[in-house]
């Protein structure tokens, strides 16, 4: 019997399963959707680029300022704030990201570069009384060319989607930092107008508070010597080096008694310590070491002038006892080191320096037993021949200001249990 064949089933290949297609706002009407009690879902999201800003000068600047042309000094400034990328005009339909924008006839105080990094959609006029121009904005790619045409022509911005600020409209606390009430500038360069610029941008870089010689005697001569040195390429700190041969020659020079020398070597060197800090600051050329340079010299010789016009004494016959020279040092160099703790102890634990707290403050500021206001004191009464009287009267005057900086401290923390301390040049 023939053996029955099993048919053997192969089994189907099995093909891989379609995708279930979900319907979605694309695939499907929104209103079947709709209809059946479903919502849509969203599409994709997709990951956002973000594009750095970037900076674009408008026009050329060959004028110069203080040994640079504004765009130097603008690529520089931006710098100094992290900014280093730069496009051109024609570079502007591939940036997708800010811009900005800043005329080559624009002076900018640093503060407001600051500032206009913070502020997109906002673009910085001058005053007023300069016309009330476009200087500097922070728009989007593609309202840049309205921006740039408004800076070429001199016509308003017309573009309400950019607040349009004047420096003095801005509202914000930019010199706390350098002690002063003042508002930065925005200035366009014009014809006949570089010698007022430069001025207004040297003044801009003092502090509102400080002695009284350094506030209003040094600054005229100060300027002149500042424009004169920076196109010729002295550094700040050449001007330095020669400040602290000044400091080094007067106390040789008060060690021998040869108070007149010592003092014209002294009043030089107080000078070009004034000289140094604005050069650096017109040419933007400051740097950490020079800080730390100049400010360490200013810290350092002061008690050294005092103990050598002590012992200069000598030379001119006059001999003190023991106990009145140890007095007068212990005043004038524990007083020094004393308010330098107190400004020390203000700053960390009250939030701010105390010679900004109020209008007196800034004003005790001017005339308190610093350096400066020691050495007129000291030169006044070499001039009549009696510089240990001199001495006793810087000592006089160093306890004084003692006892005033203590009670001003103690009322600055009393103040402080009721609210913070703010400083009075911030104030509106």
């Amino acid at each position: 019997m023939a053996e029955s064949k099993k048919k053997t089933r192969k089994p189907a290949s099995k093909k891989p399963a379609a995708p279930k297609v979900e319907a979605t706002a694309a695939s499907a009407p929104a209103d079947d959707i709709v209809d059946q009690g479903q919502i849509a879902p969203q599409p994709p999201t997709q990951p956002r680029t973000t594009f750095a800003p970037a900076l674009l000068i408008v026009g050329e600047g060959s004028d110069k300022l203080f040994g640079r042309t504004i765009p130097e000094r603008i690529r520089e400034q931006f710098r100094r704030a992290g900014l280093t990328q730069e496009i051109t005009a024609a570079q502007l339909s591939t940036h997708g990201g800010p811009v900005i924008i800043v005329s080559a006839q624009g002076v900018l105080d640093q503060p407001l570069i600051t500032e206009l990094l913070k502020r997109p959609h906002m673009a910085i006029l001058s005053e007023k009384e300069s016309g009330s121009k476009v200087l500097a904005a922070n728009v989007r790619a593609q309202d840049a060319s309205a921006v740039i045409e408004a800076m070429q022509s001199g016509s308003p911005l017309r573009n309400p989607l950019v607040l349009q600020r004047a420096p003095s409209e801005l509202e914000a606390n930019f010199w706390q930092a350098l002690r002063k009430r003042e508002t930065p500038y925005a200035l366009p360069l014009e014809e006949n107008t570089l010698a007022a610029v430069e001025w207004r941008m040297f003044m801009g870089t003092y502090k509102g508070a400080t002695d009284l010689v350094t506030k209003h005697v040094w600054p005229l001569p100060a300027f002149h010597v500042t424009r004169w040195l920076a196109p010729r390429g002295v550094t700040p700190n050449m001007v330095t080096s020669v400040g602290a041969v000044m400091t080094v020659l007067a106390f040789v020079l008060f060690l021998y008694g040869h108070y007149g020398w010592g003092l014209l070597a002294a009043w030089l060197m107080t000078f070009l310590d004034t000289v140094d800090g604005k050069l650096a600051r017109t040419t933007l050329t400051s740097s950490k070491w020079g800080d730390v340079f100049d400010h360490g010299i200013d810290l350092v010789h002061p008690p050294f002038w005092y103990f050598a016009w002590a012992y200069g004494l000598i030379a001119w016959g006059i001999t003190w006892s023991n106990q009145l020279f140890w007095w007068s040092m212990a005043v004038i160099l524990g007083g020094y080191v004393i308010q330098r703790l107190m400004e020390g102890v203000s700053i960390k634990w009250l939030g701010l320096e105390i010679h900004i707290w109020r209008p007196i403050d800034t004003f005790f500021r001017q005339i308190t037993a610093r350096r400066n206001p020691n050495l007129l004191i000291l030169t006044a009464f070499t001039l009549i021949g009696k510089p240990d009287w001199g001495l006793i009267a810087v000592a006089a005057w160093t306890g004084i200001c003692l006892v005033l900086h203590g009670l001003q401290l103690m009322q600055a923390f009393a103040a402080k249990k009721q609210q913070p301390l703010q400083s009075w040049m911030v104030r509106p």
